[in-house]
């Protein structure tokens, strides 16, 4: 197929769909703030709207290097969901129960983000149908039951098991021997509530800066082109983009992710495909896919293109491989065949932050007054509600405002890894480990076998995940 007719880049595809806003005005000249944001996406963004809803007197301000949004938070996938990267490091670190906490603690965050949307009155697109993730190999049936076992064991008891009949029934993809679903998810437009977001903590009193990139971050100070903000506590809410920052190159490794997105299929396409619950959908390939059926029944698909740039660059504008484009587009017509004929109207790519041992984490150092959350790996949609309220509740805690609370004491606070390797080595090993992902999920589409290949196990390893 010709993607000749598709838009490449522009950010996103949901920002085609809701148009790019006109930035806010750049810092004016050093100021002072009682707390300062650096980067305005959602973990910024939800800092600053549980900080004034919790102390409404502070004075907050939110610098953006582009504008709110610009990031994964206005290119992801719109999973809205209870995954959260590093659980299965925490219970070997802190013990299952630990886990097990950080994991009711994800549960509930999907309601939480679903009840302050309604609440303020941010529409985005917003439907509970929870999360399917299905298997189409006998390597990706033992995986899924396996990590349907392990998902109940860390407390998910509402969690359902479903076979190829079942699984057919809710989202006919073309293959699908198994699935496991949870209520724990929803499907969003991203733009939609990042933007809401804004409006909403701009409304309640916090100052937005945008077009202001921020230069280095210091105790007490974000240096900035066009002065510096000085404030008791400076929160690091950067994500893919803190390679940017002096220091950081190695601290997160900011990994591609590519989305493409189909023309509004028709009612005859739905009828062949099902997907009427609109469930947030996955595989349990290796080098996995995700989608959702949007509002205006297209497909949004994503999956890795080119995982990483040398020396940890970031894109502009979302440009993304014609390879890719084209890669993605096999998956979906694997998937659906019946949308091989369908107009790919979009294709986008942008980067997420892997931590190197691929753990989300929350910190402040009560010392300096520095405070950083991130490394979602790709589940930031949810976990940055969750770190954003441990942010809030970490600072009260250091004002004397408040003592530890349950949410404070979760395992993934003040966890410590350490940094990527330098390059070469940084480049060879995530491609190297992308290239092993894709060669194991090649060869378990035609293997009978229901083991992992051995070839996904070494890039495990590799990767530092297990």
């Amino acid at each position: 197929m010709s993607t000749v007719s598709t838009v490449n880049g522009g950010i996103s595809f949901w920002y085609a769909d809701r148009g790019t806003p006109i930035a806010r005005e750049p810092l004016p000249g050093d100021s002072t703030a009682d707390v300062c944001i650096v980067g305005g996406g959602y973990t910024g963004l939800w800092t600053a709207y549980y900080l004034k809803k919790a102390v409404p007197f502070l004075n907050i301000t939110i610098l953006e290097a582009n504008f709110c949004g610009y990031g994964a938070s206005g290119r992801n996938g719109g999973w809205l969901y209870n995954g959260i990267a590093g659980r299965d490091r925490y219970a070997k670190l802190h013990g299952h129960e630990a886990a097990v906490r950080l994991q009711q603690a994800m549960n509930d965050t999907v309601a939480e983000v679903v009840r302050v949307a309604t609440e303020e009155d941010i529409d985005a697109d917003i439907h509970q149908g929870g999360v399917l993730e299905v298997a189409y190999t006998p390597a990706q049936l033992a995986r899924l039951k396996d990590f349907h076992s392990v998902e109940i064991a860390f407390g998910e008891t509402d969690r359902v098991l479903r076979g190829a009949r079942e699984t057919g029934e809710r989202v006919n993809v073309t293959g699908a021997v198994g699935s496991t679903w949870t209520p724990h998810g929803a499907r969003l437009h991203p733009v939609k509530l990042v933007t809401g977001l804004a409006a909403t903590v701009e409304a309640l009193g916090v100052t937005i800066h945008e077009s202001t990139p921020v230069t280095a971050i210091e105790p007490k100070h974000a240096r900035t082109p066009y002065g510096t903000v000085r404030a008791p506590y400076i929160l690091r809410c950067t994500e893919g983009f803190t390679a940017n920052l002096k220091g950081h190159k190695r601290t997160w490794l900011p990994m591609n992710s590519s989305m493409i997105a189909t023309e509004p299929l028709p009612r005859s396409v739905w009828d062949a495909i099902g997907w009427e619950g609109r469930e947030t959908l996955g595989d349990m390939a290796h080098a996995y896919m995700y989608a959702q059926r949007t509002a205006d029944d297209r497909i949004a698909l994503g999956g890795r293109g080119v995982p990483y740039r040398y020396g940890s660059a970031t894109d502009n504008d979302g440009r993304t491989q014609p390879a890719t484009i084209e890669a993605l587009r096999d998956i979906l017509v694997r998937l659906f065949p019946v949308a091989a004929g369908a107009r790919i109207d979009h294709a986008w790519s942008g980067v997420l932050g892997v931590p190197r041992d691929w753990c989300a984490t929350v910190t402040l150092d009560r010392s300096t007054g520095l405070g950083w959350a991130g490394g979602y790996v790709g589940s930031g949609v949810a976990t940055t509600n969750l770190a954003a309220r441990t942010l809030r509740d970490l600072i009260q805690q250091d004002s004397g405002q408040s003592g530890p609370t349950e949410l404070t004491t979760l395992p993934w606070v003040d966890h410590k890894v350490r940094k990527w390797e330098p390059e070469p080595f940084r480049w060879l090993g995530v491609h190297g480990m992308y290239a092993a992902y894709r060669a194991a999920d090649r060869r378990e589409l035609t293997s009978p076998r229901p083991g992992t290949d051995p070839i996904a196990k070494a890039a495990d390893r590799l990767a530092g995940r297990h």
